[in-house]
């Protein structure tokens, strides 16, 4: 397994922001981890990445203990948030340069990978330009990039599409899918539905508890619908005992039925 975690909890104070939280996610598959704003995502993440430690519970990742090998967890993951985590004063190539850096990467190891990841962005010919002068889409090409420069085994992207236009997040995903065939494993959190069907496994966690854990398939086998937005919106209804705004499809028959067009 990549990720093996069992009754993972995690508080702060009175609070229980990840109330022992149990999953295992196979190598070489695409985990989409799913819930509202502050339904715990983000807390799960920083202690799977070895960042915060947990309350109680235990768990691996890419066979190293969550508790006690922390280092070694930073060693083989890779890391991408909505925020990309960039130096805009820097160049592409010298962001490059310096998350290779961190990693103590050998100059011609570097320079070697530097080729790769510059050639799998598609960032030929950009190299010297400032990363702030980026366009959204460029600037997710280049934090990709800088999340991968040390071969991890496994890539965490929180968020990672947000903001960016339609065509920018299937070009993202292209290459996700293709990192994915190439052996590595990728934890996703995201709020685009059309992205979490393309996941392996989805896991659904409201208020820090871990409502299910299932293939898009068997989701839709037991939802009876095709539409990952509708099980979720579903999934918050039923937890949260309140109506949620009908479906953009159902708003415009509204609008019509009332005359407003």
């Amino acid at each position: 397994m990549a990720i093996s975690i069992k009754n993972l909890t995690k508080k702060f104070g009175s609070f229980t922001a990840v109330n022992g939280i149990s999953f295992d996610i196979p190598k070489g598959k695409i985990f989409g981890f799913l819930g509202p704003n502050g339904s715990g995502k983000s807390t799960t993440i920083r202690m799977i990445c070895g960042v915060l430690r947990p309350t109680s519970g235990e768990g691996r990742v890419m066979g190293c203990d969550l508790v006690k090998d922390t280092e070694k967890i930073k060693q083989n993951i890779g890391y991408m948030s909505q925020k990309f985590s960039l130096y805009e004063d820097l160049t592409v190539e010298e962001n490059l340069d310096f998350y290779g850096n961190i990693y103590l990467m050998g100059k011609a190891e570097l320079a070697e990978r530097k080729r790769q990841l510059i050639e799998m962005a598609n960032l030929k010919g950009k190299e010297k330009s400032l990363a702030g002068t980026l366009s959204g889409g460029w600037k997710q090409r280049l934090a990709l990039g800088c999340s991968l420069i040390h071969n991890p085994s496994l890539l965490i992207l929180d968020e990672p599409t947000a903001g960016v236009d339609p065509v920018s997040r299937r070009e993202f995903w292209s290459s996700i899918t293709q990192l994915v065939s190439g052996g590595i494993t990728v934890l996703v959190t995201t709020h685009y539905m059309d992205e979490a069907s393309v996941c392996d496994i989805i896991g659904f966690i409201y208020n820090g508890d871990l409502i299910t854990i299932d293939t898009p398939q068997e989701l839709y086998r037991k939802h009876h619908t095709q539409n990952l937005e509708d099980i979720f919106i579903d999934y918050v209804k039923q937890l949260s005992n309140k109506e949620v705004v009908t479906s953009f499809k159902e708003m415009k028959r509204h609008r019509r039925e009332g005359g407003s067009d």
